[in-house]
């Protein structure tokens, strides 16, 4: 008899909160390129606050630096050394920004510069041990050696708290530096101004020119204890010194302005003396940070606010309640909807008000308003996993994007966006998937007749990223414009969801339009090779192709391999166009067995060997619909071991646990699918692709007060095939299930064995 981990029985299924907190691991994903950060936030949270083990500067003498792709989160598990803790970062993504405002508690002679890694004395930074690390939900705490300091972090939506324990000096100091950040381009920082309104209170704001073209943050900072002293480091040239440069600010003047301000607020302290620190932000003024300070954290109570913050986080994880076989696997699951839950986050004050995309302040009032939109990854699986476990906040967020639309002067939703500005990454645009999958499986908490609207003005701006031509020709061409092959491929999917929004809303010009352009994935496939290949102006087929290198071949983030298996919304079609089912299953075995040479790796940071299975690229997104194809095949029995070796292989407890960047959310979404045993194949659809269950049994906690459970029958390591698949009782003849099945609420049962079922659906 195999005995699940975790046991959840009879009324304890929907009715009792389980402590599942426990379970969540942080440090997953903090080594390698997991570009995960450990530190304090709630889900969806504004402020994300995290240790820095780094800052690199983007580039050198004009000369990119490339070790600063490590420090996308700004952290690395093998460093040694902690700069100190800011208060914003993006959570597993493969560019980044952010690293606002950095906190660096001293003892002894004020230091002002952050030092090496390599000599940590000669700086503000300081050696730390993973011996005395704890990273949980809503908390994070570490012994600062150098200055043999405790630090603990914790934080609300808006707000992060420190609690720094102290030994006896009279040499205590709080470092604030307005200068570092992650990736830090060349003069990222526009200009700083920091006010001194008493001696517990601090206020300013620290505006930015980096990945994000202007971005500015508005801070409220309050001291549980009243500042003996403060200053900043010797001013540059720049710095404000007021009229005939009358005043010193480097010390105890109330005003301080610059580009790169450096503070420092001195202390006595006793033995074991805890100083605490507010810190709130805002997108819109420090008046509304404080504002926000005041409505989420009113006292001093560090333990009070971690632990309201942490039952936040269990009722968030309780959304969905499974059982494992295994520990390991509880520990992936939950810190997976841990990750999933990071982003996108909460951007307004307390009162509704944001900066907009036009720089002016606006009003949300009957949503809440989100940013930090990674479309190009979470379109896939994170939005549909919100629509099942968070459709409210999904609505939210698609009122956010047709803010960001109303405000934009291209009359175009979110590529990927954040902070008030659209920073044109990746390509596609694959808000309007997000809209339509809301739209077809009923979760439409926003205006439909809009949003339809606001999908099909993006899909027609002729100078977006090739748009002109693929309207015109049907096709992006290559020596027009690259990546031509994977723009084409992923325009023709977001038209085919358009096109199933309009049908949803009975807007059959729209649908037909939409129709027709999501056939246009058919114009760059080359029968003679039998790959997705990019295509000239004069209609003729590049010459120089090789369907396996990544570079110069009219691909982004894959190779023809990986893109000649993307479309998602016509699986059966592709087959067919790629010589039947039989040929089909033949290709998807050879791209998980077949071996890639060294040479496909060189001067790449997009595809890491640790994210690869054969020529299954996992840890880019490209790829993560693919193993459910098989479904579409005379073998779908082949899609369910191999969907468990994915499962087991690119996710592993411990800090270099995930198989590539995490993307936001995306890869963990993946997970939380898989694992479930059902997967969206092509968002825009009402149906989900079966696979192969890892948990023992699972409840769906919906929103609406119904439950969907997902039980197995000899689920095991070993027994990885299905050999049937009940819904409701009765047996299923096709290996898919309906959104509706789930959000009416029922049962689905997987009976597992160690051989496969070659006749399933069939």
């Amino acid at each position: 008899m195999l005995i699940p981990f975790y046991e959840i029985s009879g009324q304890e299924k929907t009715n009792k909160l389980k402590d599942l907190v426990q379970y969540v691991d942080p440090m997953i994903g903090t080594a390698k390129m997991g570009h995960t950060y450990p530190g304090a936030t709630v889900p969806f949270g504004s402020v994300q606050l995290s240790p820095e083990t780094d800052t690199i500067p983007y580039a050198t003498n004009g000369k990119y630096n490339k070790d600063v792709y490590k420090y996308c989160a700004g952290y690395q598990y093998e460093d040694k050394t902690i700069v100190g803790f800011s208060h914003t970062h993006f959570s597993g993504t493969g560019h980044s920004d952010l690293g606002d405002f950095l906190i660096m508690p001293t003892i002894g002679k004020l230091q002002l510069n952050p030092g090496t890694a390599s000599h940590p004395e000669t700086g503000y930074r300081s050696v730390f041990s993973h011996k005395t690390e704890k990273a949980e939900p809503a908390y994070y705490s570490v012994l600062l050696e150098d200055h043999n300091i405790k630090a603990e972090l914790t934080a609300t939506t808006r707000v992060g708290m420190h609690q720094y324990t102290f030994p006896k000096s009279d040499q205590a100091h709080i470092i604030l530096d307005l200068t570092a950040g992650i990736y830090n381009y060349d003069k990222k920082n526009v200009w700083t101004f920091v006010r001194v309104e008493n001696d517990t209170l601090i206020t300013g704001y620290r505006q930015t020119n980096g990945w994000a073209r202007t971005r500015t943050v508005y801070f409220a900072m309050s001291f549980s204890k009243p500042i003996k002293g403060y200053g900043q480091a010797t001013p540059e040239k720049n710095v404000y010194k007021g009229f005939w440069g009358r005043f010193d600010q480097t010390k105890n003047f109330p005003e301080m302005a610059g580009a790169n301000l450096k503070l420092y607020f001195d202390f006595d302290t006793n033995e074991n003396e805890k100083i605490k620190i507010k810190f709130a932000i805002s997108p819109v003024s420090t008046q509304g940070a404080l504002a926000n300070m005041k409505a989420e954290i009113s006292d001093w109570d560090f333990e009070r606010v971690k632990k309201e913050s942490q039952e936040i986080w269990n009722k968030e994880l309780n959304k969905i309640q499974v059982q494992t076989i295994q520990k390991e696997d509880m520990v992936n699951f939950y810190t997976a909807m841990y990750h999933a839950f990071l982003g996108p986050t909460v951007y307004m004050d307390t009162d509704g008000k944001y900066k907009g995309l036009d720089g002016n302040v606006h009003q949300a009032t009957t949503f809440q308003n989100y940013t930090s939109f990674s479309l190009w990854d979470t379109y896939r699986a994170l939005h549909p996993l919100f629509n099942l476990v968070q459709p409210k906040r999904n609505s939210d967020m698609i009122n956010s994007m047709l803010a960001h639309y109303d405000q934009s002067v291209h009359k175009m939703l979110p590529i990927w966006s954040h902070y008030g500005n659209e920073n044109w990454c990746m390509i596609g645009y694959h808000s309007v998937s997000v809209i339509a999958d809301a739209i077809v499986k009923g979760n439409t908490g926003f205006d439909v007749d809009k949003a339809l609207l606001a999908t099909v003005n993006t899909a027609k701006v002729p100078y977006y990223d090739g748009l002109e031509y693929y309207m015109k020709k049907g096709y992006v061409p290559e020596d027009k414009n690259g990546s031509s092959v994977s723009k084409t491929l992923e325009y023709a999917y977001d038209d085919w969801a358009i096109a199933q929004a309009a049908k949803k809303l009975g807007k059959e010009e729209i649908y037909n339009e939409f129709s027709k352009r999501a056939t246009n994935y058919k114009n760059v496939y080359d029968a003679k090779t039998g790959f997705m290949r990019p295509k000239l102006d004069d209609g003729t087929f590049k010459k120089e192709f090789d369907p396996l290198d990544t570079h110069g071949q009219g691909f982004i983030e894959g190779n023809s391999w990986n893109y000649s298996l993307y479309v998602p919304q016509d699986p059966a079609e592709m087959i067919k166009m790629m010589n039947g089912k039989d040929a089909f299953t033949r290709r998807l075995d050879s791209l998980f067995s077949m071996h890639l040479p060294d040479k496909y790796f060189e001067n790449t940071e997009d595809i890491t060997k640790e994210g690869i299975i054969g020529n299954y690229v996992h840890g880019n997104e490209p790829s993560h619909h693919v193993v459910y194809l098989y479904n579409w095949t005379n073998s779908p029995w082949k899609a369910q071991d191999k969907i468990r070796m994915i499962l087991k292989r690119m996710y592993k407890n411990g800090p270099d646990g995930l198989g590539g960047n995490d993307d936001f959310g995306q890869m963990s979404a993946w997970y939380i699918f898989s694992s479930l045993g059902f997967y969206p194949v092509a968002p825009g659809s009402e149906d989900y692709s079966l696979g192969s269950p890892l948990v023992a049994n699972a409840i769906f906690n919906l929103e609406n007060g119904k439950t969907f459970e997902v039980a197995t029958v000899n689920q095991s390591d070993k027994n990885v095939f299905v050999s049937k698949v009940l819904l409701n009782g009765k047996l299923l003849t096709s290996p898919t299930i309906k959104h509706s099945d789930i959000v009416n609420g029922g049962k689905i049962t997987f009976y597992m064995s160690s051989k496969p079922n070659k006749k399933i659906y069939l």
